[in-house]
């Protein structure tokens, strides 16, 4: 028996959101609907420009996690925070929770980690990056314990940004495998695939069991524009793949073939910030109660639902309570 269904890996991120026109991303050189990564003076100039904004505890993999914890699900993440003022509320809200966090404050160096996220008004977010404190992950903070007692292990493809982070997930990876755990990954941006293509498909091949991407994403890997490629390619390098489609939901591609999962309906879209991340978290909490794919995918489904319909990546309502409604 393991003590978790899910460990994350991931950067711990304080995001910061406000509502912006498209004006202000040009203003700023944001690739609209990308994640940019930026350094603290870049972060500055563009937090003094923002108008009001809503500050929230983040980060791709926390998020998921976050999400599991709504769902019910039993939950660990290793990231790195400063002992400053942001590392204390990023470690104060995910305990809060539910999900078990430990890996030690950095005392010193660069500050937690923050994300500057400008909503517009179609509701698509695009990201500005400060990694900060995220950058001194080393494999030193990889927990075997926790790897050891979860069900699977989850590694966000954002971190691979870093190469001692790097070096942490693939030591994560590795445990993993001695104990004979799932592992997953989430490709996180269509820019960070561009960046690690190689690196990733490796990655994928000898090791990873599901994999979590968007349609761009998913594309970009192959590098290919037609879907259908992408999914015949993929299917010959992973056991399950969950893909999300926007608002043609979400296919799952397995060695069984592929399952469509129809996108939720009738919903307001608010701001699509943590839809990959909640899609994640409603499926792996699923899985890892052994239901079937198709019903991995609904509850996924439930859960990115209901986080892109208010400002903010983590539930608003007790998720479970979405789940025994549905």
């Amino acid at each position: 028996m393991t003590k978790f269904d899910v460990v994350g890996v991931g950067n711990a991120i304080v995001d910061i959101l406000a509502k912006v026109d498209d004006a202000f991303l040009e203003k700023h050189e944001l690739p609209k609907g990308g994640m940019s990564l930026i350094d603290e003076g870049q972060a500055q100039a563009i937090y003094d420009d923002m108008p009001p904004a809503i500050e929230a505890s983040g980060g791709s993999a926390a998020n998921s996690l976050a999400g599991i914890a709504s769902l019910g699900g039993s939950c660990a993440f290793i990231g790195k925070v400063k002992n400053d003022t942001l590392g204390g509320i990023f470690a104060h809200d995910l305990k809060a929770i539910g999900v078990h966090y430990e890996t030690a404050k950095a005392e010193d160096g660069a500050a937690t980690a923050k994300c500057l996220i400008s909503v517009t008004e179609d509701a698509e977010r695009t990201m500005a990056t400060y990694l900060g404190a995220t950058r001194g992950m080393t494999t030193n903070d990889v927990d075997e314990a926790l790897i050891k007692d979860s069900k699977i292990l989850y590694l966000e493809g954002y971190l691979w940004d870093e190469q001692h982070a790097k070096h942490a997930m693939r030591k994560a990876v590795e445990i993993a495998g001695q104990y004979e755990r799932k592992v997953s990954l989430s490709l996180s941006d269509s820019f960070c695939v561009d960046r690690h293509r190689a690196e990733f498909l490796e990655l994928i091949e000898e090791g990873v069991d599901i994999l979590f991407c968007n349609e761009d994403e998913l594309k970009s890997l192959f590098e290919t524009d037609n879907l259908e490629v992408a999914i015949q390619k993929i299917s010959e390098k992973c056991e399950i793949t969950a893909a999300t489609l926007g608002s043609k939901g979400s296919i799952i591609v397995s060695s069984a073939g592929t399952i469509s999962i129809a996108a939720g309906q009738n919903l307001n879209v608010v701001d699509t910030t943590g839809a990959g991340d909640l899609y994640a978290a409603g499926f792996l909490y699923s899985y890892s109660q052994g239901k079937s794919l198709a019903e991995c995918g609904k509850t996924a489904t439930i859960a990115a639902s209901e986080i892109i319909q208010h400002m903010g990546a983590r539930p608003e309502v007790k998720l479970s309570d979405l789940l025994d409604a549905a």
